[in-house]
């Protein structure tokens, strides 16, 4: 199942793919066993390696230090990347374009560039507790003579435990644009931040997803993020992103899930003969192949026509149906490894039992399936099927 990727895409494949494959695959089992958690030695290896091979500096421009790489690099490296469980690949933090285009100069200085070379670790404070379906951002900012005064909670603000700032959503409570959205760089230490809890989830990872409260946190003015009411706007450019890749994450995680189910099945014998022979898992492997292929054309394809420069809400679309259709196939294609594995896939040191809890949430987070669903059959409403 070969792509017709070019040598440059070709080269990111492979060196994402050894760096999975040698580096933390091995470690799984022993971060599923340890609450997600390796040796502080082991850690911090994994995030200078992938510094140093670039994969902190993909998406940041030439101007800056980055590597400027095309979407469709970038999403032959996550794919590569989503082979492996227990977010060990989230062992560096990545800027993204969108922050060049939004942050001031003092602002990239103090809190993005510094993510490249590992120096800081940022987290998205964005989810509320009623948010689901619609966006709903209750958090209130009010404007202070000392800048914006920060009242609410945050849900699931992933990898909080590790970051040392955050992204911050807020609703302007005051002024000409009272109402709507703002986002701020807020430090961790802040004053006033208040962690509620730490709620367990089915996956094992040490990136958390506590709840915070702010307690009337002072942001100065010159952490705010672009104009009074621009924070929606920045929030769309990261779901697109976010959304794409999360599909290219899925497509490595099927990749690998029918790998491994395929080679056990070849080796067990069942009544005499390989698991493989038998129609109804061939029929299960065939399909777990038809529906990751299909994955993959889309999701490159997505991914190419950003680097086409293709129309920016044909962009969201195409998006939208690549984390919609990637992540229910992944998450059928592990359902069916499991089955195949049979009681070994339910041993937790089986990647098939890891990642049917992990790709579960690939199906809600950065939009639920239904969302996604909804954009989809939005765009075919107002564009036509030729203009999606």
């Amino acid at each position: 199942m070969k792509l017709q990727l070019d040598a440059v895409t070709q080269q990111w494949q492979k060196k994402a793919r050894l760096f999975a494959e040698d580096e933390l695959i091995p470690h799984e089992v022993e971060a599923e066993m340890n609450s997600g958690r390796l040796s502080r030695a082991v850690s911090q290896r994994h995030q200078e390696m992938a510094i140093e091979l670039g994969f902190s500096s993909m998406d940041v421009p030439k101007r800056y230090g980055g590597l400027e790489l095309r979407i469709v690099d970038q999403v032959a490296v996550w794919e590569q990347l989503g082979r492996v469980t227990n977010a060990l690949c989230w062992c560096f933090s990545e800027p993204h374009e969108w922050m060049f285009e939004a942050c001031s100069e003092d602002q990239l200085k103090r809190f993005v560039l510094p993510l490249m070379d590992g120096s800081r670790k940022e987290c998205y404070a964005i989810t509320e507790r009623e948010s689901g379906s619609d966006v709903v951002v209750d958090t209130a900012a009010v404007r202070t003579e000392e800048g914006y005064r920060i009242n609410g909670e945050k849900w699931f603000v992933t990898s909080a435990n590790h970051a040392d700032f955050m992204f911050l959503q807020a609703k302007l409570s005051s002024g000409p644009h009272a109402g709507s959205d703002s986002m701020f760089l807020l430090d961790m230490d802040s004053p006033g931040i208040e962690e509620i809890r730490t709620p367990a989830f089915s996956h094992t990872f040490d990136h958390h997803h506590p709840e915070l409260r702010f307690n009337n946190v002072l942001v100065p003015a010159a952490n705010r993020i672009g104009e009074e009411g621009d924070g929606m706007s920045f929030t769309h450019s990261w779901f697109r992103r976010e959304r794409l890749m999360i599909a290219a994450r899925d497509c490595g995680a099927a990749a690998r899930l029918i790998e491994e189910a395929t080679a056990f099945a070849k080796e067990r014998i069942v009544s005499g003969e390989p698991l493989i022979e038998k129609q109804l898992v061939q029929a299960m492997l065939a399909d777990s192949v038809t529906e990751l292929w299909a994955a993959r054309l889309i999701t490159f394809e997505a991914a190419e026509a950003h680097d086409r420069g293709e129309n920016l809400k044909s962009l969201h679309t195409r998006c939208s149906i690549a984390k919609l259709y990637a992540s229910e196939a992944a998450y059928r294609i592990a359902d069916r490894a499991m089955q195949i594995f049979g009681g070994r896939g339910y041993m937790r040191e089986n990647c098939a039992e890891r990642f049917s809890r992990e790709i579960r949430v690939d199906r809600i987070w950065e939009g639920a399936s239904e969302v996604q669903r909804l954009i989809i059959a939005r765009a075919l409403a107002k564009r036509g099927l030729e203009s999606m």
